[in-house]
């Protein structure tokens, strides 16, 4: 098993980029700013001989007024609850401030072994800026810098030394390869429901979820398994348009969402029944289409739309979304739950899909009846001669056909082919790529 090692500490410590530096990632959303990181971020460490895993928490606040605060709230007590050693994270430029003071009672409370690092003391790791976070009443004091690297081998050895003398509180986690894992994102525009989704196929609030445009703001990967599959379920922050993007927070959120659609194997793009199909919706749609990725569409909100509202609604969708035909579409309520159980099906149908084998034999059978059903139309003198094909890659699948004047086919006839295969072959839920390849002319001369 793999211990868990929370960092816990007030707003704008630098607990993101500790979290980046121990893992030696980018995962963690950085920004100069207080209460970036709201939900728990979990990444693996590993260092020599010491393997563990580090959560990323939001930062402590003094007082809890709204939902949203308390919710974030309960976040880090699940993280500490987790640990099974915690690293408390203190500003050694800042100095000690009673929110410091307020934190340590806390965690004397929770009886686990903590380590203090004090963070941003590069070049100053002497006693005399060390001196006053020893009131704090804690043992092991870790001067490092997160962003320089200073102290970091030291840290993680204090960590490694925990773990020897005590026994591991939770055992959550075992030690497994990320190719063993499907990469499942959601996607969509912000407050469509995707966080309320993912808490509902977890079976907990794991993610925080409010009644309020862009409260995810990091993407967040977490381990599920459905019917003894194991995958990556990927909360992503909602994707605006371009012109009502204003704040460079937003702007990294977004950028980060887009590099997950192209690291994803499935994407369950999102859409709000009781909006309709949006132009941002159909730029979404577009986006994961030219990402290459196998696609399941859920309608969320389903509950809420009216009998005459539903049968209009998927006239519209049947309309707009043409182009992602071979995309399965459900509808249904993250908040009831309904609707999830057919969602994942599809998902596992479209990651299938996307990498099925298509044995030659089959592809040329296919493509011979294709043609002989409907011959490609005549251009100029001559008919493109479509002469054989294979399969030349997966994930998506991607089709090569040979012949001579391929450049002359259609666009139209092009897509009557990939209906064709993707009929016959059963690919639905994943794109599919059609490469035409030209034989040379053996008569024409090099001039």
């Amino acid at each position: 098993m793999v211990p868990i090692v929370p960092i816990i500490g007030r707003p704008n410590v630098g607990k993101s980029t500790l979290f980046n530096r121990l893992t030696k990632s980018r995962d963690a959303l950085v920004f100069d700013r207080p209460g970036v990181t709201r939900d728990r971020k979990y990444g693996r460490c590993v260092a020599g001989n010491t393997d563990f895993f580090v959560i990323d928490t939001a930062g402590i606040l003094g007082q809890i007024s709204g939902d949203l605060e308390k919710k974030v709230d309960l976040q880090i007590q699940q993280a500490m609850f987790q640990g099974d050693c915690i690293v408390f994270l203190v500003d050694g430029r800042a100095g000690l401030c009673p929110s410091d003071i307020e934190i340590a009672g806390e965690l004397r409370k929770i009886e686990k072994l903590v380590i203090l690092a004090v963070n941003k003391l590069e070049g100053m790791a002497d006693a005399a800026h060390l001196a006053e976070f020893y009131e704090l009443g804690f043992e092991r004091l870790v001067p490092i810098s997160s962003s320089h690297g200073d102290g970091i081998a030291t840290l993680i050895g204090e960590i490694d030394k925990s773990f020897r003398h005590r026994p591991l509180a939770n055992q959550f986690f075992e030690k497994e390869k990320d190719t063993e894992r499907i990469s499942l994102a959601v996607v969509g525009r912000p407050n469509v429901g995707k966080s309320t989704t993912i808490n509902e196929l977890l079976g907990e609030d794991r993610v925080v979820t409010c009644d309020m445009p862009g409260t995810t703001r990091d993407t967040l990967k977490i381990p599920f398994t459905w019917q003894k599959r194991k995958y990556y379920l990927v909360d992503t922050a909602g994707i605006r348009k371009k012109t009502k993007i204003s704040d460079t927070l937003e702007k990294f959120a977004v950028i980060k969402t887009l590099e997950i659609i192209k690291q994803s194997n499935v994407v369950i793009l999102l859409l709000d029944g009781t909006q309709g199909v949006t132009d941002q919706d159909l730029h979404i749609a577009s986006l994961i289409q030219l990402a290459g990725c196998a696609l399941v569409i859920g309608v969320n909100k389903w509950d809420n739309v009216d009998f005459a509202n539903k049968s209009l609604f998927k006239i519209q969708i049947g309309r707009k979304l043409r182009f992602l035909y071979w995309a399965k579409i459900h509808f249904f309520s993250a908040l009831k739950g309904f609707g999830l159980k057919e969602i994942m099906k599809s998902v596992r149908t479209a990651y299938n899909a996307s990498l099925t084998e298509l044995p030659t034999g089959i592809l040329n059978s296919v493509l011979r009846q294709l043609t002989l059903n409907h011959p490609p139309p005549i251009r100029g003198r001559f008919r493109p001669k479509l002469r054989y094909v294979h399969q030349g890659g997966r994930n998506p699948p991607v089709i090569v056909i040979h012949g001579g004047g391929l450049n002359n086919l259609s666009r139209d006839y092009v897509k009557y082919l990939e209906k064709g295969f993707r009929q016959e072959c059963k690919l639905f839920g994943t794109p599919l790529r059609i490469t035409m390849r030209n034989s040379a002319n053996p008569y024409l001369k090099d001039k």
